[in-house]
């Protein structure tokens, strides 16, 4: 088995981590809290104190919240001087991932990004789709780590903002899903309709997929815990949406009122903490008053 640095031990980056300790790899992992180190030591892996440190492993894979902590870990300061190739599998935005693609260029060191599609239960599972954006042999260099966190790879091209955009795309179809679902239960709820079957006809004939079962079951429940991707996450994607769209000269006509929705649950107060379809509640619970 091979050895691999792991960067960022969220709840998707410790399912993925631990996929592949299980595999029988030597994973190399880094958080910038303790814990979640502390709990991945326990599984197998070697903690260590540094991003550099897991970063100078000839490969490694990172899973980090946001464009800012990305370039903060991925930085040219961490990189080593002997060629690595890294699998950046985080949601950024396509402008950061030409930045880090130029970055680790420019020091001679492979990167791909590789955002992917799945829930910390799929990771667990081994069942995440990795939409993978770069060259053809580092792609192939990182293959078998591909292989053991998902069930399928998804060539995107030599570009590694197209993986970026079209991760960007998915999630901002998620949050029309969720919106959707959202509306049609309300409506057929003020029928006296039961929201699970109504969800039960939506899945067993014209939208069937895990989207529309995973996530109508929850929002038919309104049973949001526990969070598996925050609301402020939904955000930060449907920032990224809006961003590629303007640099693109696309129009989005309904990212505002999403926006307004997201801002909205984001100030309740007993919805922070839950998971992303807790959006769903800014339309239930005007349907019920």
């Amino acid at each position: 088995m091979a050895r691999v640095g792991f960067l960022g031990l969220g709840s998707m980056g410790s399912a993925m981590a631990t996929r592949l300790v299980e595999a029988g790899h030597e994973v190399v992992v880094w958080n910038r809290s303790e814990p979640p180190r502390e709990e991945m030591a326990a599984r197998g892996a070697t903690a260590v104190a540094s991003a550099a440190e897991a970063l100078a492993v000839d490969v490694s894979v990172s899973m980090l919240a946001n464009d800012q902590a990305a370039d903060a870990v991925l930085s040219a300061e961490n990189l080593p001087e002997h060629r690595i190739v890294h699998a950046n599998m985080a949601s950024v935005s396509p402008d950061m991932g030409d930045a880090l693609a130029k970055r680790f260029a420019d020091l001679g060191h492979g990167y791909v990004a590789s955002p992917v599609l799945g829930r910390p239960n799929v990771a667990a599972a081994g069942g995440l789709n990795i939409l993978a954006g770069g060259d053809e042999a580092d792609i192939a260099e990182l293959q078998a780590f591909y292989d053991v966190m998902g069930a399928k790879t998804w060539p995107m091209g030599a570009n590694p903002r197209t993986a970026n955009l079209v991760k960007i795309a998915v999630n901002y179809n998620i949050i029309h899903a969720i919106q959707a679902l959202a509306e049609s239960i309300a409506l057929t709820s003020a029928a006296g309709v039961d929201p699970e079957e109504f969800v039960e006809v939506l899945t067993n004939t014209l939208f069937g997929g895990v989207v529309y079962t995973g996530y109508g079951n929850l929002i038919a429940r309104r049973d949001y815990l526990p969070q598996a991707f925050s609301l402020e996450l939904g955000l930060k994607d449907l920032g990224l949406a809006e961003g590629a769209a303007e640099a693109a000269g696309v129009s989005l006509p309904t990212s505002p009122a999403l926006r307004a929705l997201f801002e909205q649950a984001l100030n309740q107060p007993e919805l922070v903490d839950k998971d992303w379809s807790a959006l769903a509640e800014m339309t239930l619970g005007q349907s019920e008053k």
